[in-house]
Parts: structure tokens; C-alpha cells; sequence
């Protein structure tokens, strides 16, 4: 219990640090949303109006308070460019983006997984070597053109797949995941490549070990070895690449949402950057942000399920 309380706290003062940090570089930018918002031609009483009507002329640390307050109520304040909640926006658009990750991590966690056991069984033979290059070329390969190979390739050649748009879950199965799936496999192909390597290296450090000989000599059959001990003493280092992975995969949406034409949470942040929407700008940063630490502190938690010796350290 005494190590999950320090995670927790070590989660909240990240997230609290992070917040400050994000509120206090969108003070220092350049541009002004009043402007934005009113346009050229207002003059300084319309600015000063709707500066004061949106609490911009209080004190930096009144507004922050005010802003970390709307974190925990659920009000980020309007979006500039759309001219409705930043709640609202993100509510809408966080299904598709949280659709993506998931299928992704899904793909990944099915292939890499399997994989690596399969070619750590197989060191230094035809399998192992050809598996390896390729995945040498998956790390290499940019998650957008990826996706435009996928597209010309596969999207435009079978009827199933829809290269733009996206359709919900509640109005066809079917048609959601012939808008996900493509996008799903852009993220998860080069982040199945580095998982692999991983899989593939801590799998073959525990049959190096020691106690490994020590089981097969009892004579236990190869796959109680393999996945009762090995897998298992090889779980920590494959979960702290999973941990990195899953952020990789939320961050990498923002890239192929725009090769999609994908309603989400990362064209959503394109989109207010373009137009200095600051409110909007921050609740996407901190719904970033709050996903990846999450992901981090739940991953810390499973270290201690898997190993117990980890909270007495």
C-alpha cells in the first residue's frame, strides 16, 4: 500500500508541475486571443471588454487557479476558434482518438509479443535473422508515409477500407473498424518493430540465466519453462517498453489523424494551433499529458503485481 501512496503522489505532483509549465509558456507566446477573436479592426475598448469579460486582466496566479479549478470541474474555458466549451470538443473527438490507440496497442500487443517468444526459440536461425531485418526497416519507416503506402496500396485497391473519415462504433462495427483499421496499423508496424527487439532481448538475457538450466534439468516440458519462468522474469523490462510504447502510440494519432482526415483529438490540436486558440491548445496538452503519466503510474503498479520485492525498495 506504502508504494502505491508514493506512485499516486509522485503522479500528482507530476501532473501539478506539468500544469504550471503549461500555463505559464502559453503566457509567454507570442499573439494575443482577444485579438484573435475580435479580428484587426477592433478597437481598444472592444479589447479591453472582452479581456475583462474572459478574466485576462486578473492576476496570472488568480487565472491559473481559476484554470486548474476548470481541470477538476470539467470547465477548460471556450475554445477560441469554435466558439463552444473545450470540454464539449474534447468529448467529442477524444472516441476516434482513443479508438486509434486502442486498436494499435491491441495489434502490437497480439504481434510483437508472440513474435518475440517465437524468434528468442529460434536464435541465430533463417527465422531469426530475416525477422530482425525486417523489423530494422519498421523502425525506420515515418508513421506518415506509412500511411500513404497503406492508403495507395491497400486502401484504394479493397473496397473494405475507407482511407478518410471515420464512422462510430454505435452506428456500424463493421464500418468503424474499416476506418481504423489502416490508421491502427500506421502507428502499430513501427512500434511492433522496437517491442519485438525488446521481447526478443529479455527473453534471451533469462535463458542465459542460471535457473533456467536448473528447470530443464528437472526435465519440465519447454513450454511450462518458457511461459511460467521465462516469460514471467522477463515481464519487467517488456512492460516498461509498453508503458513507453502506449505514449508513443497517443502522441502519434496527432500525425495520423491528419494523414486520415480523422476527426480526432490530434487534427482538433493542428487545427487550434493554426488559429492560437490557447484554451484549446492547453486542454489537449494536459489531456496528453494526464493520459501518458496515467499510463506511467499503471505501469509502475503492475511492476509491483509481477514482482513483489519492488514495493519493499
Amino acid at each position: 500500500m506504502l508504494y502505491i501512496i508514493r506512485r499516486l503522489v509522485l503522479f500528482i505532483v507530476t501532473v501539478a508541475l506539468v500544469s504550471i509549465i503549461t500555463f505559464g509558456v502559453f503566457q509567454i507566446l507570442p499573439g494575443d486571443p482577444v485579438k484573435t477573436m475580435l479580428g484587426t479592426e477592433a478597437d481598444e475598448v472592444q479589447i479591453e471588454s472582452l479581456r475583462k469579460e474572459l478574466g485576462l486582466d486578473r492576476p496570472l496566479h488568480e487565472q491559473y487557479m481559476d484554470w486548474v479549478q476548470g481541470l477538476f470541474t470539467g470547465d477548460l474555458g471556450n475554445s477560441i476558434r469554435f466558439s463552444m466549451p473545450v470540454s464539449d470538443l474534447l468529448m467529442d473527438r477524444l472516441p476516434v482518438t482513443l479508438s486509434v490507440a486502442s486498436l494499435a496497442l491491441v495489434i502490437v500487443l497480439f504481434v510483437a509479443l508472440p513474435l518475440g517468444i517465437f524468434v528468442a526459440k529460434r536464435q541465430n536461425k533463417i527465422s531469426d535473422v530475416l525477422l530482425s531485418s525486417a523489423t530494422q526497416l519498421g523502425m525506420a519507416i515515418p508513421s506518415f508515409w506509412l500511411g500513404m503506402i497503406l492508403i495507395i496500396y491497400i486502401g484504394m485497391n479493397f473496397d473494405f477500407f475507407k482511407i478518410n473519415g471515420y464512422v462510430p462504433w454505435s452506428e456500424s462495427i463493421a464500418g468503424a473498424l474499416s476506418t481504423l483499421v489502416l490508421p491502427a496499423l500506421t502507428i502499430a508496424i513501427p512500434q511492433i518493430a522496437v517491442k519485438f527487439r525488446y521481447v526478443r532481448t529479455s527473453i534471451l538475457e533469462q535463458m542465459q540465466l542460471d535457473y533456467v538450466r536448473t528447470i530443464r534439468s528437472k526435465g519440465l516440458p519447454e513450454k511450462i519453462v518458457m511461459y511460467k519462468h521465462i516469460l514471467k522474469n522477463s515481464m519487467i523490462p517488456i512492460l516498461t517498453i509498453f508503458g513507453l510504447i502506449t505514449a508513443e502510440v497517443v502522441a502519434g494519432t496527432i500525425i495520423v489523424e491528419q494523414v486520415f482526415a480523422l476527426p480526432g483529438v490530434g487534427q482538433l490540436l493542428i487545427t487550434s494551433i493554426s488559429y492560437r486558440d490557447f484554451p484549446l491548445v492547453q486542454g489537449i496538452v494536459m489531456y496528453i499529458t494526464v493520459t501518458v503519466v496515467f499510463i506511467n503510474f499503471v505501469v509502475d503498479i503492475l511492476y509491483s503485481v509481477i514482482d513483489p520485492r519492488i514495493r519493499l525498495r
